[in-house]
């Protein structure tokens, strides 16, 4: 994917969203919002949106002195927590659990706090498994799966982790090893090591991190031995839309699953916005 001219009001956006969780001081939030302008200024349209969103949240946390996100993700934890026996006993009654978790897990991508403000859990979860998906390869996802016997799996969101330890334990009941990535340091809020403990994720697999702490995964900017574990994976579990973004075309058999957040994804993809999404690369 590359930059459109429709990603530069959305950088602003998120930018705000991220400094009215970190401060209530309005001089402070007007004057790191006046200077994430110069990343905007010199985002590479060339590359995908993750590039830019990475150097403006790098300011961001730089600026406040602290991770804005790190109050809410937590939060989200606990919630998604509240919903893992639920959840857990809605797959295990399941005809078949793949299918189950694997919904799970899309519906879980809903807690995105980069780009929402509010979310609503419960009726993404029933919209997940109740509905017909935009893109659904779940036949070839399910073969992949019983071909293989070792899944890395690359998380996105804090809170939504506790969806993807579901499909972890799933994977892992089927005879799967799976390895579970997280990155490397605070980023929106995606998932780190803390959010994989919180969730329960370490008690269940093998947690790494991917020594980088941008948007997605840009290949290069992790490092070495996540790189080599990523070359080394014969079957790639993605989630979210950053990961989509900056790994379409990476030359892997990697499974996305996500949901189209916003125009220029949804576009590209010539879905609407909203879209639920099992696409294999």
């Amino acid at each position: 994917m590359r930059t459109h001219l429709d990603c530069f009001p959305c950088f602003l956006r998120q930018s705000l969203i991220a400094l009215r969780l970190g401060t209530e001081d309005e001089s402070l939030q007007q004057s790191i919002l006046k200077s994430t302008l110069e990343d905007i200024r010199r985002a590479d349209t060339s590359k995908p949106p993750a590039y830019t969103t990475t150097f403006i949240h790098r300011r961001i946390r730089q600026m406040l002195g602290k991770d804005p996100f790190k109050g809410i993700k937590s939060e989200y934890n606990r919630l998604a927590l509240d919903l893992y026996p639920s959840l857990k006993n809605l797959t295990e009654k399941s005809p078949d659990p793949l299918w189950m978790s694997t919904r799970l897990a899309i519906a879980g991508n809903v807690i995105d706090f980069g780009i929402f403000t509010s979310v609503d859990i419960e009726g993404t979860i029933s919209r997940a498994v109740n509905s017909q998906m935009a893109v659904d390869d779940f036949r070839e996802f399910k073969d992949a799966v019983s071909s293989t016997g070792e899944i890395l799996y690359l998380a996105d969101n804090a809170g939504e982790i506790v969806f993807d330890r579901i499909l972890a334990e799933t994977l892992i009941g089927m005879g799967k090893n799976v390895r579970a990535v997280v990155k490397g340091g605070p980023v929106i809020n995606d998932a780190t090591m803390e959010d994989a403990e919180e969730s329960g994720l370490t008690n269940v697999c093998e947690v790494i991190d991917n020594g980088s702490d941008a948007v997605g995964t840009i290949p290069g900017w992790t490092s070495p031995a996540f790189q080599e574990t990523f070359k080394n994976a014969r079957l790639v579990i993605s989630k979210g839309q950053g990961n989509f973004e900056t790994l379409t075309g990476a030359g892997k058999k990697i499974f996305f699953l996500f949901q189209s957040k916003c125009d220029v994804v949804s576009k590209e993809l010539g879905l609407r916005k909203g879209s639920m999404l099992l696409k294999k690369s």
